[in-house]
C-alpha cells in the first residue's frame, strides 16, 4: 500500500493581502463629462481656475496636521470614457494637462471611468471592479422588513430606508390603506430618503450607473479594493506617447514619477454642484459596502503609526468642495 502524506493548514494563514502605498489625501481636480470637453479648452481652464485655490488650501491644512509638515498630497483627474467617448487620448489629455498647467496645477494621475467597470490588460489580467464591489454590498434593511422588497442584487436598486408603501386600488367595501411616508434608517430628526439605481440591463448587457462607478472610484482612491488579494489597478507610467484609442490607455496613468502615492487615507473631490445628487448616492452606496477586514487593519495600523487619526466610517474619510 502506498502511504499517503497530507499537509493541513488554515486557509486564513495562507491568505496574502497586498498593501498599497498611501498619501495623506488624494485630491480630485476634475471629473468632467464629454460635453465639457466638447466645450473646448476654455471650459477646462475655467475648471482649473476654480480648483487651484482649494488645492493650495488642502496642502496647507495637511502640512499643519502631520508631523514635520511632510504631507503627502496626490492629485488625480477622471475622464468619463464609459458613457460616451469623445476625441482620443492623444488629442484630449495634452489639452487637459496644458489647461491645468496654466493655473500652476499638476495632475499626478489620470484615470479612465470605464476601468471602474471592467478593465483588462497584461498587468491586471482582467478585473471587473464593479462586480467586485457589487459582491461586497450588504443590504441595510429597515426595521420590520417583511421581505416584500427583493434584495439589491436582484433589483439593482439600493436605498437607505423603507419606501412609501404602494397604495393599490382596493376592492369594493375594502379598507383603503392610507398613504405613508418613506423613512430613512438611522435618521437624524427627519428622514432624507435615497433610492439609488446601481445598474440597468438590456438583454445580456449591464450598464453601471454613474453613482456606482463613482463609488468604485472612491474605494480605489482610498486603497480599499483587492482582487484575490492583489491591488487591482496599480498606476502605471505610460510607455510611449498618448494612444489614439481609449482602450489602449492604462486604467490609471502615473503622470509624475515623483508624485505621492495614488491611494490615500482620505479623499477630497473638487466638483461642480451638479454632482451633488450623484455624490449623495455615492455615500449611500458606500455606507453599505463591506471592505475586507485585513485591508482595513492594514490602513488603520499604518495611520496610527503616523499619528493620523482616521474616521471609523469610510464615507467620513471622503470630503468635497463644490464650486
Amino acid at each position: 500500500m502506498t502511504p499517503v502524506h497530507a499537509t493541513f493548514g488554515e486557509v486564513a494563514a495562507e491568505r496574502r493581502v497586498a498593501s498599497v502605498p498611501l498619501s495623506h489625501v488624494s485630491v480630485e481636480l476634475g471629473h468632467l463629462y464629454m460635453e465639457d470637453f466638447e466645450a473646448g479648452p476654455a471650459r477646462l481652464r475655467e475648471q482649473f481656475r476654480r480648483v487651484a485655490p482649494w488645492l493650495a488650501t488642502v496642502r496647507s491644512l495637511w502640512r499643519e496636521r502631520v508631523p514635520g509638515g511632510r504631507a503627502r498630497v496626490s492629485t488625480c483627474f477622471l475622464v468619463d470614457d464609459y458613457f460616451s467617448r469623445f476625441s482620443t487620448p492623444a488629442e484630449l489629455v495634452p489639452m487637459i494637462l496644458e489647461a491645468a498647467a496654466e493655473h500652476d496645477l499638476t495632475i499626478d494621475y489620470l484615470a479612465r471611468e470605464s476601468a471602474c467597470a471592467q478593465f483588462e490588460d497584461a498587468q491586471s489580467n482582467g478585473v471587473e471592479l464593479a462586480r467586485l464591489v457589487e459582491d461586497r454590498l450588504v443590504d441595510d434593511p429597515p426595521p420590520d422588513t417583511d421581505g416584500s422588497r427583493p434584495p439589491v442584487k436582484e433589483t439593482g436598486w439600493l436605498c437607505n430606508g423603507s419606501r412609501s408603501p404602494r397604495t393599490a386600488p382596493v376592492q369594493a367595501m375594502g379598507k383603503a390603506r392610507p398613504w405613508e411616508p418613506p423613512v430613512q434608517n438611522a435618521k437624524r430628526g427627519h428622514s432624507i430618503f435615497v433610492d439609488v439605481e446601481l445598474w440597468d440591463e438590456k438583454g445580456p448587457r449591464r450598464t453601471w450607473s454613474c453613482p456606482f462607478l463613482a463609488a468604485v472610484w472612491q474605494l480605489l482612491r482610498l486603497g480599499l479594493l483587492r482582487s484575490d488579494g492583489r491591488v487591482p489597478l496599480p498606476p502605471v507610467a505610460l510607455d510611449g506617447g498618448w494612444p489614439r484609442d481609449w482602450d489602449d490607455l492604462p486604467a490609471v496613468v502615473r503622470l509624475d514619477p515623483q508624485a505621492a502615492p495614488f491611494s490615500a487615507y482620505t479623499t477630497l473631490s473638487v466638483l461642480s454642484p451638479r454632482f451633488l445628487p450623484v455624490e449623495l448616492a455615492v455615500r449611500t452606496i458606500l455606507s453599505q459596502v463591506a471592505v475586507d477586514d485585513e485591508v482595513l487593519r492594514q490602513i488603520a495600523g499604518r495611520s496610527e503609526g503616523e499619528g493620523v487619526r482616521l474616521e471609523e466610517e469610510l464615507v467620513d474619510r471622503i470630503s468635497y468642495v463644490f464650486v
